[in-house]
């Protein structure tokens, strides 16, 4: 209900009494009698009477205030060219239109994939370092939160972990076991410099729900991503996933149109192997695993091929690998193997660390230097592919290649035991050109280093035989001279070196040897080995 007050003035002729604002009332009111003090003539003050009434009438009903409609959460559109999410809800035929992105400044951030992985326990994300001492890392890590809405997100912590001793270890990754074949996202570190990134118009048919990603691709050198292995090498020590370089930053112009050019023409598929030391793997990690520079590797291809050898393999793209070891390899006249690396579970091209290499490929094109390209390094041991998704990665980079006018012959290489997994041969013999595996008598623990060579090409005889007698060579294959004994066989200088000859007299032709260096940059593993397989000096003149 309403209530109010009414008040009468008992002398109506106050002049400016009942008006007046009430701080100017008290200062009058104060002159005044004031002035009585001062003089003994008689003041007439007025007198007031207040009378106080309340009314009563019906209830009304006020209404609360309306509350603010809840402004709805935009998302803004990306400023990183990280692959773009497109959800597919229901089965059908969908086109998602080409975006193009300029970058004038250097961006990090953290961009998340999707890969699907079997029945087990994974651990994604995260980030794997090497140490070779107790020491205290600081270091950004990819992971993925869980807002309160469900949404899941890609983020980068800044995280200190305390490494007791050396070796290798994961930092910030997440283990999650699953029962059954599943779709998991994977957050990794990138790094964009400056440049005009363009993801493509693509069209898809899908039949089922399901999330496409579309990558973005560069003419600008590829973006560089942290490592992010869940898992250390177990058989012989590939190298690490992709890591950032040191390079400088390009400048780079706004995109202009130019007249259509032709595609280079097509190169013959080379002709592979021969004599009794084809080729020699070679990653540039200095000490610590430091990019070396491109006259630290200028002066290693110089001296393989010194040394006998007419090809180099590499794995990946990072590091410069492919200007840096492509000039050297053009200024000494040696061919290269070259990779596409596959360091965690994303064994697709939605994987940021996988595009990027792909671009890398593609930007590069020096094909008259590449003799073959490798998809995956015992991605399928590893458990970072299905025998699908290889396939389907084996296809992609051979259209790369062939779009480009390389007719290289495209492969994957794993351990024989990968090879014989289940559905392996018949999912991924019939998209290989040749067949390759990583062979190291070592390991079998029953082999002396003289016979090492008749052990290594009686297995890949095997694996040749898995893909009906396909052309068969050998990605890696070496002796350690440091580390523990596996069974009877052992390490050590002179076994390294009758191990070597040995391969060199029964498949040397067909054969990579691992590696040219000691590695200190890798683990030892449980061997101790697996940072001592450096052979070159058996081969220095």
């Amino acid at each position: 209900m309403k209530g109010f007050t009414v008040a009468t003035a008992a002398v109506a002729a106050l002049s400016g009494g009942v008006s007046a604002h009430r701080q100017h009332r008290q200062a009058h009111h104060y002159d005044l009698f004031a002035k009585r003090a001062a003089n003994d003539s008689a003041v007439c003050v007025p007198e007031c009477k207040t009378y106080y009434t309340t009314i009563y009438g019906e209830p009304t009903l006020v209404p609360d205030a309306p509350k603010p409609s809840p402004t709805p959460k935009t998302t803004p559109p990306a400023t990183v060219p990280t692959p773009i999410p497109q959800e597919c809800p229901t089965p059908g035929t969908y086109t998602f239109p080409a975006t193009t992105m300029v970058l004038t400044e250097t961006v990090t951030a953290c961009a998340p994939a999707t890969t699907k992985v079997p029945s087990g326990t994974h651990t994604i994300g995260g980030v794997t370092t090497v140490v070779t001492t107790a020491t205290t890392v600081v270091c950004p890590v990819p992971t993925v939160k869980t807002e309160s809405n469900g949404v899941v997100t890609s983020v980068v912590t800044q995280t200190t972990f305390v490494c007791p001793s050396s070796g290798t270890y994961v930092i910030g990754g997440t283990t999650t076991a699953v029962s059954t074949e599943t779709t998991m996202t994977v957050p990794t570190i990138t790094t964009y410099p400056p440049g005009t990134y363009t993801a493509p118009a693509v069209t898809t048919v899908v039949d089922t729900k399901t999330v496409v990603y579309c990558p973005f691709t560069t003419d600008t050198p590829a973006p560089t991503v942290a490592p992010t292995s869940a898992a250390a090498p177990t058989s012989s020590a590939a190298p690490p996933p992709p890591k950032p370089s040191p390079s400088k930053t390009p400048e780079t112009s706004p995109p202009v149109s130019s007249p259509p050019v032709s595609s280079p023409p097509a190169t013959s598929p080379p002709k592979l192997g021969g004599g009794n030391q084809w080729a020699m793997t070679y990653t540039p990690y200095g000490n610590g695993g430091v990019c070396k520079s491109a006259e630290e590797v200028d002066s290693d291809i110089a001296k393989i091929k010194a040394g006998g050898f007419k090809t180099v393999r590499v794995y990946s793209t990072d590091c410069n690998t492919l200007p840096n070891v492509g000039a050297a390899c053009r200024k000494h006249g040696v061919k290269m193997i070259i990779g596409v690396f596959v360091g965690q579970p994303g064994c697709t091209n939605g994987s940021p660390q996988i595009a990027e290499q792909i671009s890398a490929i593609k930007s590069w094109a020096q094909w008259d230097l590449v003799e073959m390209c490798v998809v995956g390094n015992e991605a399928l041991f590893n458990g970072h592919c299905t025998p699908g998704q290889l396939k389907d990665l084996i296809g992609e980079v051979r259209g790369v290649l062939r779009s480009g006018g390389c007719n290289a012959p495209v492969t994957t290489t794993d351990t024989v035991g990968g090879w014989e997994g289940q559905g392996v041969a018949e999912t991924i013999c019939p998209v290989v050109d040749v067949v390759s595996a990583n062979i190291h008598a070592y390991f079998n623990g029953a082999v002396q280093p003289k016979d090492a060579g008749k052990f290594v090409s009686s297995q890949l005889q095997q694996v040749s035989n898995l893909c009906g007698g396909k052309e068969g060579y050998i990605m890696e294959t070496g002796w350690p001279t440091n580390g523990k004994c596996i069974g009877t066989s052992c390490p050590g200088e002179q076994q390294q070196a009758d191990a070597i000859k040995s391969i060199q007299q029964e498949c040397g032709g067909k054969s990579v040897f691992f590696s040219w260096t000691n590695d200190d940059w890798k683990a030892p593993g449980d061997c101790g080995c697996e940072n001592f397989f450096g052979c070159g000096r058996l081969f220095s003149s």
